[in-house]
């Protein structure tokens, strides 16, 4: 099983003067974080796209682009690429960019995304949700599959005959995933295309997650996939600490961003009881000693048959040093723990 880190790009608040912290700062530490995930052995990093003062990263292609020039083993996905607000001939030229530079690490997760805001940014109705998603991937995957394109839709304009440059390194072919959180449609879509499959577990318990899981995987096989090929990730926030202290502590960074986010849908406070329930072994909060983490991936493992887990590192945007400790244990107590389980 592969264990990877993603990441948002989150900037902290700072009461005081009113603003978010400085963006270019963040990065800058992203990137030496990235650097240290190779470096003690994750297998994948992941970078989020957002359009919002409060995200550091609009465009994780660059991000990636740049940590694959200082990193030599770990695959660099976006997590996610927000398709239907994409356009599916940059997004293969970019990610094969990426894959060239990095000599075929380059990996996309494909979804909705969690923000809507990128669709009137980029001039999108949103009446168009669902079909943008859906035409947009039949194009990317076709793309990806086919060096000359000959493709029609009701959103774009068609393609006839046209090349898409430059190609990436396995035959041209990325590999493409689909990040879903939890709709049964996004699923079933993932399944009958024999794409991978990122179901992000955010909150209550995950075992409520297996029964959409089982249906992927029944699906998958009934349209005639290799089922030795199949990949399932599930994506978790997560940070580790060898120190109780910092854990604790941790509770305040988190619920500065769960409250943020949920101003704007209508949530109630985040609370500590809430915390400390998604921190126990059937909840969804990847959050404590190296051994409390390994154990729940472990039992990811147990209940889903995932072959690939993402620990969301950043939420609130904690200490770059906490951090750095953080992607430290994880790579050098915690991967050896779940592959000796």
């Amino acid at each position: 099983m592969e264990l990877g880190i993603g990441m948002f790009g989150d900037l902290a608040f700072d009461q005081s003067t009113g603003k978010y912290r400085d963006a270019g700062t963040k990065i800058r530490e992203i990137l030496e974080q990235v650097k240290l995930m190779d470096e003690v052995g994750i297998d994948v990093f992941a970078m989020g796209e957002h359009h919002r003062p409060d995200y550091a990263v609009s465009s994780p292609e660059m991000v990636l682009a740049a940590a694959a020039s200082i990193t030599k083993n770990i695959k660099l996905a976006s997590g996610v690429t927000v398709l239907s607000s994409s356009e599916p001939v940059k997004v293969y030229e970019d990610f094969s960019t990426l894959d060239l530079i990095s000599d075929g690490r380059a990996e996309i997760f494909v979804g909705r995304g969690s923000f809507i805001e990128s669709f009137p940014l980029y001039g999108y109705s949103l009446n168009d949700y669902e079909e943008l998603f859906d035409e947009k991937l039949e194009l990317l995957l076709k793309i990806n599959s086919e060096e000359n394109v000959t493709w029609s839709g009701k959103l774009r304009a068609p393609m006839q005959n046209q090349t898409v440059y430059p190609r990436a390194k396995n035959d041209g072919k990325l590999s493409i995933w689909r990040a879903v959180g939890g709709t049964p449609q996004s699923v079933l879509s993932a399944a009958q295309l024999g794409m991978p499959l990122v179901v992000a577990i955010i909150g209550g318990m995950p075992i409520q997650f297996k029964n959409l899981i089982e249906f992927y995987k029944q699906e998958y096989q009934k349209a005639g996939h290799d089922v030795s090929k199949m990949q399932i990730a599930v994506h978790s926030h997560t940070f580790v600490s060898d120190d109780q202290n910092v854990v604790d502590e941790y509770f305040h960074t988190y619920k500065s961003q769960m409250d943020r986010i949920g101003a704007s849908r209508g949530w109630a406070p985040y609370t500590k009881m809430q915390y400390d329930g998604g921190r126990n072994k059937e909840g969804a909060l990847f959050i404590g000693s190296p051994s409390e983490v390994a154990d729940k991936i472990a039992y990811m493992k147990e209940i889903f048959g995932i072959t690939r887990f993402i620990g969301h590192m950043d939420i609130g945007d904690p200490a770059h040093e906490l951090v750095m400790k953080s992607i430290e244990l994880f790579g050098k107590e915690v991967k050896p723990l779940v592959q000796n389980l």
